[in-house]
């Protein structure tokens, strides 16, 4: 979908599920990591297990106000990890393996387009930024991937002590920006987190949604990255 009105001057993504996607996926390294460590699991069952794991722990979450801090964020990770490979023979140095490993760079992959469409909202003089619900490992990324390089502004909850969809979350985004809520589009691919938590503080918002084409109304949605440049 082309905007329907130009973008507004400062432009936020999301990380993880619009710009960035862990490669291989992350039921599929837990899975070979386990059988490291002696687990038997195969993907289908870890993939499983990580769903359900990430729920519980979004529960978590809720029940806390959607708080959080570096050592939230290192728990949550770690009850994920023993909750998904809990027949492994070493859980700690199994979850120290994959809290490393996705800290890594070549660890992950960008979303097509990316550098592209990065580029060129940046030379059109759109400032950029990523707020997301990661940790401080986001900074290494965003420092090693070249296509990130444009993102002037980074908001990570672990760094602010909030999670999305809380208000204050979004709050702090447009306070890094110095712009008010109206001033700034966020993109994302979560509807709860993202769309509806950026557009309850009243900023414009749309939701990067490549494979819900029917379910979701065009003007809520961009399908690619590069819809954007279209403005």
């Amino acid at each position: 979908m082309p905007p329907q009105s130009r973008l507004p001057a400062v432009v936020f993504f999301d990380a993880v599920g619009t710009l960035l996607h862990p490669e291989p996926p992350a039921p599929v390294v837990y899975a070979a990591v386990g059988h490291r460590f002696g687990s038997r699991l195969d993907e289908m069952a870890v993939r499983t297990r990580f769903r359900a794991a990430l729920r519980r722990q979004e529960e978590v979450d809720r029940t806390s106000n959607l708080r959080t801090d570096e050592a939230r964020e290192v728990a949550r990770w770690r009850a994920i990890v023993r909750e998904v490979l809990d027949d492994v023979t070493d859980i700690e140095t199994c979850f120290q393996e994959l809290y490393v490993h996705f800290a890594r760079a070549d660890a992950w992959r960008c979303e097509r387009g990316t550098a592209e469409v990065l580029a060129a909202l940046a030379a059109r003089g759109h400032v950029l930024g990523i707020a997301s619900n990661f940790d401080q490992r986001l900074r290494g990324l965003v420092g090693n991937i070249p296509a990130l390089e444009p993102v002037r502004y980074l908001v990570i909850s672990s760094e602010i002590g909030w999670r999305k969809p809380a208000r204050a979350f979004f709050t702090t985004m447009c306070r890094h920006a110095a712009s008010s809520p109206e001033q700034v589009l966020y993109v994302g691919d979560d509807l709860i987190n993202d769309y509806e938590g950026a557009r309850r503080l009243g900023m414009q918002a749309l939701l990067f949604a490549p494979n819900e084409p029917v379910l979701i109304p065009a003007e809520m949605r961009i399908q690619s990255l590069s819809d954007l440049l279209y403005d």
